[in-house]
């Protein structure tokens, strides 16, 4: 997402991480890189973040509150029954898989580069996960469904799949395709 110019060193660091971290991975971006590009010095990152793993806990904090302000307000505009609501996902998807600054998702790009070895990384990636989770079972809850968990983890499967599809190939029409198979399960799975 697109961020305001960044006033404080802690931001101008937190702004400078963020780009290169989801334009060139976590593990291979070294903190002189970003304090390089930030203009800071190796003592104003320390002084705000201890470690690298802080700066990358700080920068998945401060991506997945800026993707969740941004993706959750485009939906909140959407007045439509509920299943026209979870399909708009996609929408707001391949808008966002159109942005020339679209580099995947952070979060699961942390989770893929650390595997299982790094507890902080997979539990932020949970919070943001919790999020999206609670939306679409809150769709589904008011659909009446008769799984509401499976239809959200469905939805889940569908949105990562999309993000991952996107991001290899640069191609932001994966989210409709993601778009036909949400439509083709909740026709198989809305009462009538």
């Amino acid at each position: 997402m697109s961020q305001s110019e960044p006033h404080s060193a802690r931001d101008r660091i937190l702004v400078a991480a963020s780009t290169l971290f989801c334009r060139h991975g976590f593990s291979s971006t070294g903190v002189d890189t970003v304090i390089e590009r930030a203009g800071t010095a190796k003592a104003t990152l320390y002084k705000h973040f201890a470690s690298k793993q802080d700066l990358i806990e700080a920068v998945l904090e401060a991506e997945g509150a800026a993707w969740r302000s941004w993706f959750f307000g485009k939906l909140a505009r959407i007045q439509a029954p509920a299943d026209k609501r979870m399909l708009a996902v996609f929408d707001v998807l391949e808008e966002w898989f159109a942005d020339p600054g679209f580099y995947g998702c952070p979060f699961i790009n942390a989770v893929a580069e650390f595997e299982t070895g790094n507890d902080a990384v997979r539990q932020a990636a949970e919070k943001h996960k919790a999020h999206l989770m609670t939306w679409l079972t809150a769709q589904a809850i008011e659909l009446e469904l008769p799984d509401v968990k499976e239809v959200a983890r469905s939805f889940a499967v569908l949105i990562d799949g999309a993000i991952v599809a996107a991001q290899h190939t640069r191609d932001p029409s994966f989210a409709r395709t993601a778009r036909v198979l949400a439509e083709q399960l909740l026709d198989r799975t809305i009462p009538h």
